[in-house]
């Protein structure tokens, strides 16, 4: 399987001040897959050690950070000699390890010769409860679900892969209706990797579905393995009404879709676990769109997306002809599909915001910055063309790269340019 990842990883193995790796990402997104499989292909030996089922080096780091010790056990327990330079040591389920994280300090300061990569089950929750984090001595790398384009790239259609990453739009024009095929199967399909490999393998989306069923039933088993007793049920509620949020014609998260009277200081833990876990993408309200974004902040208002598309239609049951015929039962929900593929996409190189008007007679789905300039994003689910809420925008903040995404093919216009959905992540 293609990941786009691994060349991240190769500019890390070669960065002159490389730090110990930390890599993020929900559970079955394919983090030690990614390890694994780097490790085979630019390096001599992988020295791989998972803590979670290694219970006797949970305590490896307890007594102290002493690297040449440590080595030394990870060189007995596996039978291979370590060698600077020529070795990639794996720390998987790292989090399993007493001072596992704090650990990657030392390797930093003190044998930065070699090269290290940490991953581990609901890291980005461990890393908010460590209050012994080692702050500026690593790299982090975030592993999502197969994009699009490695989609693409997977069911051997690089070429294509690589034109719409270029926008080369007169290539590209011939193969619209083929694109757009290849996107409603990825909109059943989704980017986790076993469900991906599952289709390339058999052709059977049934298969396929089982394989998402049984994604979501493990983690929803995960949220009583890992989650603090007390807000199990709140992150199930949470979880369940994602479906129902996403309905709506207003995707703001409502609390009151949850229980009658529901409150934020009763959730928010709740959805900061699914966040933290990488389950859940936030999509937050900006008071005023101006940079950085982040400065203009409504921290009360926000939208939920889940981690994969795929997974989102196993969640609503969808049947494949509902999604590959172009069916009409998806009129209403068809937004949500839409508007989830994009915060999926778009959260591969973005933080998510999104904007209304404070009158509620217009709302932008996305708003991106990149670089120093703010693109405002309006999602059509179909061929429409009509943008309202993006010209009342662009009149009202007097931008000049407004970018309107739908199922009709490239056109720039006076003030905005219409980009394919299929080609989302040219942006």
């Amino acid at each position: 399987m293609y990941r786009n990842s691994i060349e991240e990883l190769a500019i890390w193995k070669n960065k002159n001040k490389r730090k110990p790796l930390i890599i993020q990402g929900a559970r079955q997104v394919g983090k030690t897959w990614l390890m694994k499989t780097f490790g085979a292909n630019y390096f001599e030996n992988v020295v791989y050690i998972n803590f979670e089922s290694n219970v006797r080096l949970q305590t490896i780091f307890s007594s102290d950070f002493d690297i040449p010790r440590i080595i030394q056990i990870f060189e007995i327990e596996t039978g291979q000699i370590i060698h600077p330079q020529k070795s990639l040591i794996i720390l998987d389920e790292i989090q399993e390890a007493e001072k596992g994280l704090t650990a990657l300090k030392y390797f930093q300061e003190n044998a930065p010769e070699y090269y290290v990569m940490a991953a581990g089950s609901l890291l980005g929750v461990s890393l908010q409860n460590d209050h012994s984090f080692p702050v500026g001595k690593v790299d982090f790398l975030n592993l999502y679900p197969l994009s699009f384009d490695e989609f693409l790239i997977n069911l051997n259609e690089k070429l294509l892969a690589t034109a719409l990453k270029e926008q080369k739009w007169e290539l590209i024009a011939p193969f619209q209706e083929k694109i757009i095929q290849f996107l409603r199967l990825y909109y059943f399909v989704g980017g986790m990797p076993e469900a991906v490999n599952t289709y390339i393998e058999t052709k059977n989306l049934s298969e396929v579905r089982t394989i998402q069923n049984n994604i979501l039933t493990g983690y929803e088993n995960d949220f009583a393995k890992y989650a603090p007793i007390e807000i199990v049920p709140k992150i199930r509620m949470v979880w369940q009404s994602i479906l129902g949020q996403l309905a709506k014609e207003n995707k703001k998260f409502i609390y009151g879709q949850l229980r009658k009277g529901a409150r934020a200081n009763e959730f928010e833990s709740a959805i900061n676990w699914l966040v933290n876990a990488g389950l859940l993408l936030k999509s937050m309200k900006i008071k005023k769109p101006s940079l950085p974004l982040k400065s203009y902040v409504d921290f009360d208002v926000f939208k939920l997306y889940l981690l994969d598309i795929g997974l989102l239609n196993a969640m609503a049951q969808l049947d494949e002809k509902i999604i590959l015929n172009k069916n009409q039962i998806l009129i209403e929900f068809k937004g949500a599909l839409t508007e989830q593929f994009v915060a999926q996409a778009l959260k591969l190189n973005f933080d998510l915001y999104y904007w209304s008007a404070e009158n509620a007679t217009a709302e932008l789905d996305f708003i991106i910055q990149k670089n120093q300039n703010m693109i405002p994003i309006e999602v059509k689910a179909e061929e429409n063309l009509k943008s309202k809420s993006l010209k009342l925008f662009e009149e009202k903040y007097k931008t000049q790269n407004a970018t309107r995404l739908s199922m009709s093919f490239y056109r720039k216009e006076e003030t905005l340019i219409n980009l394919p959905l299929y080609a989302v992540l040219s942006l």
